[in-house]
This record gives structure tokens, sequence and C-alpha cells, in this order.
């Protein structure tokens, strides 16, 4: 692995490795699918969720071409709506307009407290420690830049967003796609040489290899067995990353 004084960039999956799997699926995913119907009644007229609204449906047409008989959508039918999101939902798709429509939903749980995410109580420690060490810490996650940053801000410890210097989400491209490790690198004008990814994904980790990334396979409790993972090196705790 890189030494202290080369490696610049850290970058983070989320789900997995930061916060743990059950979080997201048992919590978040759950969470909005129970909420979905009241938030469009409630806000399907303004027009950012109208922006989502639009997106969602356009998706759907998309589906429809692909012979993949969603149920039927329109903009009009609130029901329609909810069922077609959770047709998404079951099928953890990662679609902008789903995860942008879920941020809204997560965010008035997180405002009013229903909502608080737990870390894994080696992360706040080491980041802080890995920022002493003029480490600059991002993030690389499906769930949309805003949910992530929603994230951060309402822990089960508080707000660490004065933590992570960066966010990016599928918007630079799929995880597994080592285009998108390219890309972020460009944007953080760091070579990927001097960036370590930690994720509990193989394939991600395969992508960010493939240009260049030193690469940790992160091993949670709750986290899926990885097929190949014998060829990264794994961790269980951040302290493992540059130990003093």
């Amino acid at each position: 692995m890189e030494g202290p004084t080369k490696t610049r960039v850290l970058l983070l999956d989320i789900e997995g490795t930061v916060t743990p799997i059950s979080f997201v699926h048992d919590i978040l995913f759950p969470f909005a699918r129970n909420r979905v119907k009241e938030f469009l009644i409630q806000h399907s007229t303004e027009a950012e969720v109208q922006t989502d609204i639009a997106a969602i449906v356009r998706e759907h047409s998309v589906d429809v071409e692909k012979g993949e008989q969603p149920p039927d959508v329109t903009a009009e039918s609130i029901d329609s709506l909810v069922s077609y999101v959770n047709w998404l939902i079951d099928r953890d798709r990662k679609s902008s307009a789903l995860k942008s429509l879920q941020g809204k939903i997560w965010e008035q749980g997180y405002c009013d407290g229903s909502l608080k995410a737990p870390l894994f109580g080696d992360v706040v420690p080491n980041l802080r420690r890995l920022r002493a060490n003029q480490l600059s810490v991002a993030i690389f996650s499906s769930g949309s830049v805003f949910a992530q940053k929603l994230l951060f801000a309402h822990t089960e410890t508080g707000d660490h967003t004065n933590l992570i210097d960066a966010y990016f989400d599928t918007g630079v491209g799929s995880k597994g796609d080592p285009e998108s490790y390219r890309k972020i690198a460009m944007h953080l004008k760091v070579s990927p040489e001097k960036t370590i990814f930690v994720s509990d994904v193989v394939n991600e980790l395969n992508a960010a290899s493939k240009i260049g990334m030193v690469t940790l396979l992160c091993v949670r409790p709750g986290n899926s067995p990885q097929l190949g993972g014998e060829r990264f090196l794994a961790i269980e705790t951040f302290s493992e990353i540059l130990p003093s």
C-alpha cells in the first residue's frame, strides 16, 4: 500500500464500509417506501419533485421498451407512481430519479429526528487522524450526493460533514466502470496511484484498480462474502489504513 507521504486522497464507499448495510436496506429503503405516497401527496406540485416525477416517467418508458414489464405509471396518478417507485426499490435500481426522490423523503426523516445514521465506531477517529496527516477524504456512493451529505450531517454522534472534502454519485458513471474512477481522480486533481479506494464490493475494487488506484476490501459485520476478495488486501477497521 502507498505510504503516507505519497497518498493524498482516501476515497470511500458508504454502505458496508462506513455504515452497516443493514442501515441502508433495513432502515432507509423501508422508510422511503412507507412514506413515498404521503410525500407525493404533499409535495408533487413542487418544481423539484415535478422534475423527479418527469424523470421517473421517462425511466418507465425505457423499461417498457426493454420489455421489463413494470407497473403502469402516469405523472398524474400518485398511486401509479408509488407502484413503480416500489418496483424500482425492489430491484435496487441505481436510478438517479429514484435516488433524488428518496433523498427528499430521507431529508424529512433526518430533520425530524426519525433517522440517524450509525457509523462504525472506527470511522470518525480515523478520518480525523488521516486528515491530520494531510489526506483529503472523498465519498463515492450509488446514493445521491444529497443523500450522502444528509447521512454525514445526521449521524448518531452528530454532524461529521467537516470530515468529507468531496462527494460523488453515479452521475460520474457506474461504480463498476473504471472510467468513473478516472473522472473522480481528474476532478480531485490527483493521480490514481495517490488515491486509496475502500469498498466492500470486489467489482468496484476491480474497476478502481484498473486505473491504478490502491484498493482495500472492507470486511464489516453483515457484509456478504465477496467472490475474488482474496485478490485484495482486506481491512476490518479504518485504523488499518496507513497505520501510524
